[in-house]
């Protein structure tokens, strides 16, 4: 059985090879499939960061959303992003996880503040559900990065025990 993971690369690479993304070739086409993908993601990825934040920061973050938003060089984005006093503090960025299609791009990705792209094949609930190992794993090394380039001190399950 393929873990959603490994779906995920194969349907990543089958898109490249086949030139497609979602059974769609047009730029438009594949940006109604990435805001769909986006709506489709936004409760796994809110969950995904209350985890963060009841675990990590003993409920002191606070989970905000950008919506969809189209970049300075006219690509799609949404960002999930958790900020908490201590980050806040330190003007660092927050632990984040980002959908984006560059202008540039064949098909979409999701990626964190300090971490690089995964692909985003998202098209359904079933597909965005099968995303959260991911998402989870996207804020997990963004929360270690910040850390880091930082201290645990930014971790109040750290500093509060």
């Amino acid at each position: 059985m393929r873990t959603a993971m490994n779906e995920a690369l194969i349907r990543h690479f089958t898109d490249l090879r086949d030139g497609v993304h979602g059974g769609v070739t047009a730029r438009e086409d594949k940006e109604r499939l990435f805001a769909t993908a986006v709506e489709l993601l936004d409760p796994v990825a809110r969950a995904t960061l209350d985890e963060f934040n009841a675990d990590l920061l003993l409920g002191t973050g606070q989970v905000v959303a950008s919506g969809l938003t189209r970049s300075q060089e006219g690509g799609l984005n949404a960002m999930w992003s958790l900020t908490w006093p201590e980050q806040r503090d330190k003007d660092i960025l927050p632990i984040a996880i980002v959908a984006h299609y560059g202008a540039d791009f064949h098909h979409p990705h999701l990626r964190g503040n300090t971490v690089g792209d995964w692909p985003l094949n998202v098209f359904d609930h079933s597909d965005a559900a099968g995303q959260l190992t991911t998402l989870r794993a996207i804020a997990a090394a963004d929360a270690h990065n910040l850390v880091f380039q930082e201290s645990y001190r930014l971790i109040p399950a750290i500093t509060h025990t």
